[in-house]
């Protein structure tokens, strides 16, 4: 199958997609009843969708395109609030979070679709490991050459995104030490991690056919790349963020992309290069293990420096932006999570306070649902 043409969008427009936990109100696991809640909300109103996932103890909502923070945050909390009152008539209730902390991978059921099936017959065990949760932002690009350019000009923003998501930190009853656990479930499949350097469409056009022709890859869904392409969309697409504890977060997550893009596009203060990769995956593993407080590497100056640091300087350097995109509210949130703590922080201080595992559960459910 040839790679499709990359559909042109208006530049910066968003989409996000939550991946969100269906857990018991009587023990806090996870329990198989999206084919319940898929029901429950199939007439609600609002232009956001829901649609099932791997396994049966998970959700995915989709946004509509969005331009600016108020009216994506205000979709989200409408989202947020449909969701709930369908999971309170089935006496489930929903949660953000990267990782469940206390499920077990052996109890996932794997959804009843083809393409999962697939998945599970192909990969195995790691399908049913696969239960964990993210954030993808969808942001619009004229056109297929524009969209590589800036994939590879973010991959020095990625460990950012990372750190201020992170929000697993348990895993399977056990802290793993790491404030995102859950891309490393990521890590296991073929073809993770970063995209080919390859700057045009055309180009990325006969990396495609190479892949295919290989039988590996049949289409762009077998890429698990942290940032891909998406030309059905006309968007490049960043996968690393865990699913935050709140829709106001996760709002203000991509408008924080969003800001960073037309940065990007505007002012074209650095050239992407192969080079700038050498530092990648030092800079990612660092943000997944101490989350704002790892170290991070400057991919052209080679300057070592805190990740929070970094971001709050990048914050700085987006005032303008923000402002012109009607954004200082979700670059607020932000700044005062650096100081507050990422989700990650929240989850183990709820924890080291005496709480349970079932009982951190309940409090991130009681905060997603604004219970």
């Amino acid at each position: 199958m040839p790679l499709q043409a990359f559909t042109s969008s208006e530049s910066l427009t968003l989409g996000v997609e939550l991946e969100l936990q269906i857990v018991a109100t009587h023990d806090f696991d996870l329990v198989a009843q999206a084919d319940d809640l898929l029901r429950e909300t199939a007439r609600h109103t609002g232009a956001w969708d829901i649609k099932p996932e791997i396994t049966r103890s998970m959700i995915e909502i989709g946004s509509s395109i969005q331009t600016r923070h108020e009216s994506l945050r205000d979709e989200l909390r409408d989202l947020r609030s449909q969701i709930s009152a369908a999971a309170r008539k089935l006496n489930v209730a929903i949660a953000g979070g990267g990782t469940h902390p206390f499920q077990h991978w052996s109890q996932q059921q794997i959804t009843a679709s083809e393409r999962y099936r697939y998945l599970s017959d192909l990969y195995g065990y790691l399908a049913q490991q696969f239960t964990v949760f993210g954030q993808h932002v969808h942001v619009g690009c004229r056109d297929g050459d524009q969209a590589l350019w800036l994939l590879h000009a973010l991959s020095r923003y990625v460990p950012h995104f990372i750190a201020l998501s992170a929000s697993s930190p348990f895993v399977q009853g056990v802290d793993t030490g790491f404030d995102s656990a859950r891309l490393n479930s990521v890590f296991a499949f073929p073809l993770s991690g970063r995209a080919p350097f390859v700057r045009s469409w055309d180009e990325f056009g006969s990396y495609f056919d190479k892949m295919t022709a290989t039988g590996v890859v049949q289409s762009m869904k077998d890429f698990y790349w942290d940032l891909r392409p998406k030309p059905e969309f006309g968007t490049i697409e960043l996968r690393v963020c865990d699913t935050p504890l709140t829709v106001d977060k996760a709002a203000a997550l991509a408008c924080y992309l969003q800001c960073i893009c037309r940065q990007l596009l505007e002012e074209r203060p650095l050239e992407p290069a192969e080079d700038d990769y050498l530092v990648y995956t030092f800079n990612r593993f660092q943000a997944c293990r101490f989350g704002l407080r790892g170290e991070f590497v400057d991919p052209k100056t080679k300057q070592r420096m805190r990740l929070r640091d970094d971001i709050l300087r990048t914050l700085v350097r987006l005032d303008e932006h923000a402002l012109d995109l009607q954004a200082l509210e979700a670059t607020q949130l932000l700044r005062d999570s650096l100081f507050e703590g990422n989700d990650a922080d929240r989850l183990r201080a709820l924890h080291a306070s005496g709480s349970p595992l079932p009982a951190v559960v309940e409090a991130a459910a009681q905060r997603w649902m604004q219970a």
